[in-house]
């Protein structure tokens, strides 16, 4: 008998940064670097695993706007394109340290990773990532959640009723037209929680979603098993609750496993330290320095002075860290036991996807060792979320506070001095757009393409990134540019309708570039009667 499960949940999400009217755009390398160091390595793993007959479970929220761009076959060929330059440059690598033995083996890695990226993506995947997210999902290794549209930060817009259904439908849809099946379990950006928001999912469809361990036992009753297992809203919708120790353990900048001295320094890259004259064709046009993804410093401490990359020093660690999270989970579970009345502890690990590999390089090999090492174990077994909830559809009843896994729990991160701006004409968007769809509740042709994209500008608005970008102090410009842009569009097309005049040529390329949501229905924003 399983002595306790864990479950481990990838959040797989980035803002919708396509730019075609752009031949390079600085921001698509989010997308290049993510598929580069996550995605298509993660994908490999994977593929070893299943042909070694490895057991393995992974939840995976793929939010609509990373689903979008990842089946958007200009950002596929564009890819595609980037990636040779990244052969390229690492052929260039190889050559330049060829007499260096602490930088002539990493060189060559880099060029066998940029190299299997592009054959993998290319002629493996043919373009096709979902498609192979699919074949895991249909072999039931993955259970795939989607998110909310735009990873709209939901308590937010809470007084916002259309606001929030807008956000859970589109993301409906979007899965069910990639996947062909509707999904099952939601993720709510940021772990964004509010009280009453259950009503909203279940209505849809939804089953289940993942709070925060502040907002479930701050909830109404407080959980009797505590986090070990899940707890069912009164309408049936099940929250599974973040184990804070399994999230800790890999999380934490400064005790977490990727904090170790012997990993792969993520800062320090060649885009930064060699000539402009070499580096330049490699990074964007007007020349701006940024990251290469050709990094050959382990992270050694914090001091300026670092030691070089060892691939095979870090694969022991990575082994260590591995053994390390499986013990530990194992004495959480028989802590845990004797309170649990017969039920098997159940520890939740949530955890953003681009942390494994591109900010933490030797995450997808951790992922693996720990498949591997978990293999056989008859005390701790790896689930699914989903799973889990078929094996125990019984909870305590309990409706989870308003909580997030932001700074302090709550929703700082998003609305404070540096971001707090960005609501009113947001807000202001939304309820003139819930004016639109209910001045307008029939429209066919062009009139409908006009609202259905004044639908999409309001989504897009709404995404979580922006205000975080902002509040970093990171790509501000940008994120600041996307609200713009998104308001500057929608007042036009408010001001059009008003006006009862389209503008169809700059509606028809305004379509094209922000073609998120293909089949938005601009009548989610209408009153719920």
């Amino acid at each position: 008998m399983d002595s306790g499960f864990v479950a481990l949940v990838l959040n797989a999400h980035l803002p919708f940064v396509r730019q075609p009217d752009y031949p390079r755009f600085l921001e698509e390398r989010w997308l290049f670097e993510s598929l580069s160091e996550t995605y298509l390595p993660l994908l490999r793993v994977f593929a070893k695993l299943e042909s070694d007959r490895v057991p393995w479970k992974i939840s995976l929220a793929l939010s609509p706007t990373l689903e979008a761009m990842l089946g958007d076959t200009l950002l596929g060929s564009r890819y595609a394109a980037w990636l040779l330059t990244q052969v390229e440059l690492a052929n260039r690598e190889v050559a330049r340290t060829k007499n260096d033995p602490a930088f002539a083996g990493l060189a060559s890695m880099y060029l066998d990773l940029y190299q299997k990226d592009y054959d993998d993506f290319t002629v493996l995947y043919g373009g096709n990532i979902l498609g192979a997210l699919d074949f895991y999902f249909k072999k039931g290794r993955i259970d795939l959640l989607t998110s909310g549209a735009t990873n709209a930060f939901m308590p937010i817009y809470r007084n916002y009723p259309e606001a929030t259904t807008a956000q859970i439908e589109a993301a409906v849809v979007s899965f069910r037209a990639t996947f062909g099946r509707s999904p099952s379990g939601f993720w709510m950006p940021q772990l964004g929680w509010y009280p009453g928001v259950e009503e909203t999912l279940s209505a849809y469809g939804l089953q289940y979603s993942v709070v925060s361990t502040r907002g479930a036992l701050l909830g109404d009753p407080t959980p009797r098993f505590g986090s070990y297992a899940p707890v069912s809203c009164p309408n049936g919708f099940t929250t599974f609750i973040r184990d804070v120790a399994a999230t800790d353990d890999v999380w934490s900048e400064t005790e977490g496993y990727p904090a170790d001295p012997v990993y792969r320094d993520f800062y320090r890259d060649i885009g930064f330290d060699l000539p402009l004259d070499y580096i330049g064709p490699y990074i964007e046009q007007n020349q701006i320095r940024t990251f290469t993804g050709f990094k050959y410093w382990a992270i050694t401490g914090d001091s300026d002075q670092k030691v070089p990359y060892s691939p095979e020093v870090a694969s022991a660690r990575v082994a260590e860290h591995a053994e390390l999270f499986l013990k530990d989970r194992k004495a959480q579970a028989l802590a845990a036991a004797p309170h649990m009345a017969g039920r098997p502890p159940l520890m939740v690990a949530p955890y953003d996807a681009e942390l494994f590999g591109h900010g933490w390089f030797e995450g997808p090999q951790w992922i693996e060792t720990l498949f591997r090492k978990a293999q056989g174990n008859d005390e701790l077994r790896f689930i699914t979320l989903s799973e889990y909830r078929r094996a125990y559809p019984d909870n305590f009843e309990s409706v989870p506070e308003y909580a997030s896994w932001g700074d302090g729990g709550y929703g700082s991160v998003w609305l404070e001095k540096s971001n707090d701006w960005i609501y009113r004409h947001v807000f202001k968007m939304i309820e003139r757009m819930v004016e639109l769809a209910e001045r307008f509740p029939n429209e066919s042709g062009l009139r409908e393409r006009v609202l259905n994209q004044a639908a999409r500008e309001v989504m897009l608005a709404q995404a979580s990134d922006w205000p975080f970008l902002l509040r970093a102090g990171k790509s501000g410009s940008f994120a600041r540019k996307q609200i713009e842009d998104a308001a500057t569009n929608f007042n036009r097309i408010y001001e059009m309708l008003c006006a009862n005049t389209v503008g169809t040529e700059w509606l028809t390329k305004l379509e094209k570039r922000n073609n998120i949501f293909p089949d938005i229905n601009y009548r989610i924003f209408r009153r719920k009667r």
